[in-house]
């Protein structure tokens, strides 16, 4: 089903992407000085523009991958005379007002964005959250809307927008597909079935996910399969229901652009992004896809919820599948929930819950040699990753204190089966991705 077109009410800076691997630097950029921007395709045009509201500048973001099939990539030139002031990085040949060699200083972005294009600096939380639920409302009217919440971050804020928006026309449905962290799907009936009395529906499809998912072991085709299978999950759940139309998702902007445009590669299709059947009977409500990840973050400090549940540790919608690498095996995916329950309890121990952004457990598809209980042993390795990041679009990794990874190495090779190595991730992003798959 087609979509309601959007508007917005704030003023919008538009980066148009000529390959550049830096349009979200700019776009954060601007957004820091409380001016919305917005990375679309080269390619947009002058129709493209107009269908945007409040577009006040353009920003051409030239770079390493401009050239697409032995072309390089521009354009419309009718975008120069559109009456939108246009600045160039990196693009020698723009017809615009200013050209840069590389990403201008905030100075000069500044006055651009105030000076030259007049923008008002009105992008902030609490005219967002007004914008969306406007928006909600319009796209919803009284129907109802289904939302797939896994109870991280960011469906948990979607909940809440949606909550603000829409009241007890949100039927939230939990499905535990085998792939949670150890005891999650039970934390989150706790909270939000029974303290924050959501309208909350539990599913219990281990078996049927873990089934569909056996002998897969392509990162895209089992993110696909994870996501394709939520939808017909909810899809199932919505005919028990009457006046189902909308799917209510927490996809974030990363989401969107790490899952490729015509000139920035793809890094990996997301579940709610690529992994989504064409045959999607749901129209779909996604208040949240214009966001980085610490604005998802301070919407939530906005819309009043609870600290302990706007900073909880990320987690990927394909869950615990992404990080039992290659085929998922029941051995290796509970050697992943029990390693990653341990290293969360001596971060949280340590202090390095509230200072480190996001860490977990992998588990690979292949064995080591080792000793245990004096005999040979040929068991599976987990490698801990921790990283720290703004927009989870690039990573540092964290210098966690020796004696406490000591401790977590202890701990897992002493309580977790079939495994007898652990390994620290030193790799950050880029190279590497935060996940593994």
């Amino acid at each position: 089903m087609k979509k309601e077109q959007e508007s917005m009410k704030q003023d919008m800076i538009v980066i148009l992407d000529l390959g550049s691997t830096e349009n979200t630097v700019v776009a954060r950029e601007i957004r820091s000085m409380g001016v919305y921007s917005e990375i679309h395709p080269h390619d947009i045009g002058v129709e493209g523009l107009k269908k945007l509201e409040n577009v006040k500048g353009i920003i051409l973001n030239g770079g390493e991958n401009r050239v697409v099939d032995g072309v390089a990539v521009d354009v419309d030139p009718a975008l120069y005379e559109c009456g939108i002031p246009v600045i160039a990085i990196d693009h020698p040949t723009a017809k615009c007002t200013a050209r840069y060699d590389e990403i201008p200083d905030k100075e000069a972005l500044k006055a651009f964005v105030f000076g030259q294009c007049h923008a008002e600096a009105n992008w902030n939380m609490k005219n967002f959250i007004e914008d969306q639920v406007e928006l909600v409302r319009r796209q919803v009217g009284d129907r109802k809307v289904l939302l797939a919440l896994s109870g991280g971050v960011d469906s948990s804020v979607v909940a809440a927008l949606l909550l603000k928006a829409i009241g007890n026309q949100l039927v939230c449905v939990h499905v535990n597909h085998g792939l949670m962290r150890k005891n999650e799907s039970e934390s989150v009936v706790e909270v939000f079935k029974n303290q924050l009395h959501a309208n909350l529906i539990y599913v219990d499809a281990v078996e049927r996910f873990l089934g569909k998912l056996e002998n897969v072991s392509d990162p895209e085709q089992k993110r696909k399969i994870i996501g394709g299978e939520f939808i017909r999950v909810f899809e199932e759940e919505a005919r028990k229901l009457d006046g189902i139309d909308f799917l209510g998702q927490g996809t974030i902007y990363p989401d969107i652009i790490e899952s490729g445009t015509k000139t920035a590669k793809m890094v990996k299709s997301h579940h709610n992004v690529g992994g989504l059947p064409e045959d999607l009977k749901f129209e779909l409500v996604e208040p949240l896809k214009q966001l980085f990840k610490d604005e998802v973050r301070a919407c939530g400090v906005e819309l009043g919820l609870p600290h302990s549940m706007v900073y909880r540790q990320p987690f990927p919608g394909p869950g615990l599948g992404v990080r039992c690498l290659g085929a998922i095996t029941r051995d290796r995916l509970e050697a992943v929930r029990e390693s990653d329950a341990i290293l969360r309890d001596e971060f949280e121990k340590a202090g390095l819950d509230q200072k480190v952004w996001q860490y977990f457990t992998v588990v690979p598809n292949f064995k080591s040699v080792g000793v245990k209980h004096n005999a040979r042993s040929f068991e599976y390795m987990v490698i801990i990753r921790a990283i720290n990041t703004i927009d989870a679009m690039s990573a540092s990794v964290e210098q966690v204190p020796w004696d406490v990874l000591l401790k977590i190495t202890d701990r897992i090779l002493d309580e977790v089966e079939n495994v007898n190595r652990v390994c620290y991730d030193l790799s950050p992003k880029p190279p590497a991705t935060i996940e593994f798959e």
